[in-house]
């Protein structure tokens, strides 16, 4: 079976976020690329400043955008290399919450949540409720499901939007900065929730978190802590 993630020297140097498109390429900085491979069941976080390339991880897995260098395989598989409906398909299997929240802001948190099963799946109106029951249960927001995002709290929109990449129950999850604003318990709880766990027993979801920082109570949790600097990925540094 293939890894849930690999890295293979994708040129993080030359992509650059842009304020309205996506990202665009700048110069090639000439360094060897980004190199990580994700195991199964594995949590791990890659961390860097705003120019060390991290906030492009998250575009680059799920296909929004192609590195003029190396390559990124999901399962096996670059997205890239998919027609269009193949990689929406495929990214079902990928939960993913952006920077911020991502949230729609004229639909209920609920309705957020709702939304990937209503438009992304074939299953009936109940068994989308049902569903949507389920993650709002899990994230403590049923109290709170009504609420548009405007009207929400910050810890409220990050369970809403956790609970949108949560809906297909994928096996990759992919969060970006999720923990920014949030007190260190609210963050175990929502690792916890993002694992999979059951009780005392660790879940054996996949998940890989980007940001620049993670809060200390959750160092235990990771099983692999990455520290991009220029674009590479260096282990066991601090």
């Amino acid at each position: 079976m293939s890894d849930p993630l690999v890295f293979d020297a994708v040129a993080l140097g030359v992509l650059r976020r842009r304020t309205i498109a996506p990202f665009e390429t700048g110069e090639q900085v000439g360094d060897p690329g980004f190199s990580l491979t994700v195991r199964a069941a594995e949590v791990v976080v890659a961390l860097g400043d705003e120019n060390s390339g991290v906030g492009s991880l998250g575009a680059v897995i799920l296909g929004m955008v192609q590195p003029p260098l190396g390559s990124c395989r999901v399962f096996g598989v670059d997205l890239n290399t998919l027609p269009r409906r193949e990689r929406l398909n495929y990214r079902r299997r990928i939960g993913y919450l952006p920077v911020g929240d991502g949230l729609l802001h004229n639909l209920t948190l609920r309705d957020n949540v709702r939304l990937p099963l209503r438009f992304g799946s074939e299953l009936g109106a109940a068994e989308i409720e049902q569903r949507t029951d389920a993650v709002l249960d899990r994230l403590r927001l049923q109290r709170f499901g009504g609420l548009r995002p405007a009207d929400a709290n910050e810890e409220e929109r990050r369970r809403a939007a956790l609970g949108r990449a949560l809906a297909f129950d994928p096996a990759l999850l992919v969060l970006e900065e999720p923990f920014a604003g949030l007190t260190d318990q609210v963050s175990v709880e929502l690792m916890a929730v993002a694992r999979g766990d059951n009780g005392m027993v660790r879940g054996q979801r996949t998940v890989f978190i980007s940001g620049q920082s993670l809060p200390s109570l959750l160092h235990p949790e990771v099983d692999r802590a990455i520290h991009v600097v220029r674009g590479q990925a260096l282990e066991n540094q601090e």
